[in-house]
This record gives structure tokens, sequence and C-alpha cells, in this order.
């Protein structure tokens, strides 16, 4: 079981980093509300780790902190829900919003998720709502506004950043055509990929 890893940030592809640990490089998948947090690449950064196993792969998912990997270890249990689809949730949405989502039966905004539909929905309402319980009121997600402005790109980057953000979306399990669509509308100059990513999902949830 690989827990923890503490190492150099070599790559960021949302929602994938590498991180060089010990002169491996440990491809990571990331909520991108835990993405936003990262340092620069190239600075050290600790991220707390889900292993899973399968038949044709090994795959890790990271987290800043033990909370969010214990959230998300909370939600893949529930029936339906595998990784991938934890890691479409909570990208969509911050801990807080979830925890509402399910304390007041909001099945409309969990359906807006790519790959939950009602009954899924339905089955995390019912099976979340005890588990959830005691969190707390802190938002485990939310990073600050502030970095959805910061780490903006040059001007001749836009369409690469653009490129990015709609590539991170599909692989949250957005259609393609939807994903260009958003991230169109929302895209500043000199945004970064990452804030395009995160306006694109709000905008969607």
């Amino acid at each position: 079981m690989i827990g923890r890893l503490r190492g150099n940030l070599v790559e960021k592809m949302p929602p994938e980093v590498v991180i060089e640990v010990g002169g491996i490089g440990y491809e990571v998948q990331m909520p991108m509300s835990c993405f936003y947090e990262l340092p620069e690449v190239g600075q050290e950064a600790i991220i707390y780790t889900h292993f899973v196993v399968r038949e044709d792969a090994q795959l890790l998912y990271g987290f800043n902190t033990k909370s969010e990997r214990a959230l998300f270890r909370e939600v893949i249990k529930a029936n339906g829900v595998g990784p991938k689809l934890g890691l479409a949730i909570l990208s969509a949405m911050t801990a807080s919003q979830f925890v509402y989502c399910v304390e007041h039966d909001d099945l409309t905004t969990l359906v807006k998720i790519p790959g939950v539909g009602k009954k899924t929905a339905e089955r995390l309402i019912v099976e979340m709502k005890d588990r959830l319980k005691g969190w707390g009121e802190g938002d485990l997600f939310t990073a600050p506004d502030a970095a959805a402005a910061s780490n903006h790109l040059p001007v001749a980057k836009q369409a690469n950043a653009e490129d990015e953000a709609v590539s991170a979306l599909v692989a949250l399990g957005y259609k393609a055509p939807q994903a260009a669509k958003v991230v169109s509308q929302v895209a500043q100059p000199e945004m970064s990929s990452e804030a395009m990513i995160r306006e694109a999902l709000r905008s969607m949830v």
C-alpha cells in the first residue's frame, strides 16, 4: 500500500500530476479541488494517496490532506461509485457542497455530475447520510479564490491552456463538445488552465 508521497512535483497535467520520489516518477490523479492547492512544478509536494489495484492497472489517487482522502474513501464505498466517479464528484463540487446535497436530498445538483444518474444520486444520498455525520463545518476542498486568478499564462499560450482545460474535463467524464463549449465561455485573457477548469466546473454544477 502506498499511503503518502513526498517529493519533487515534476509535471502537472490536470487532473494528473507526476511526483518524483527517490528517482521514481509516480503518476497520481487528483480531484481538481485538491489540484488547485498544489505548489508550482519544481517544488516539493506531499500527497496522501489511495492505491487502487485492478486487473489491468495500478492507480494512485492523491489528496493534500488525510481528511480529503478519508472523504474520498467514504464516497467510493457507495454502491456503484468507483474511484473514477469519486474523482469526478469531488472535482465538480466542494466538500461542503457535497455534504449539503446529501443532507438536503439535492438530486438535481448531483445528477449534473458526469456519470451520476438519478439512481446513483439516490444511492449516494441514502448511503452517505450517516457516514457524513460529524465531518464538521470546515470546507475541506475549497482553495482561496485568489488561486483561480493566479498562475496567469502569457497570451501566446492561451490556446494551449484552453486545450488542457478541455482535456481535463473530458478526463473527469464530461463530453468533449460540452467541455469545449463551457471552457470557451469562461476563458479570459491570460487565464491559466487550472482557473478555466475551476470556473467551468462551477458553471456546470
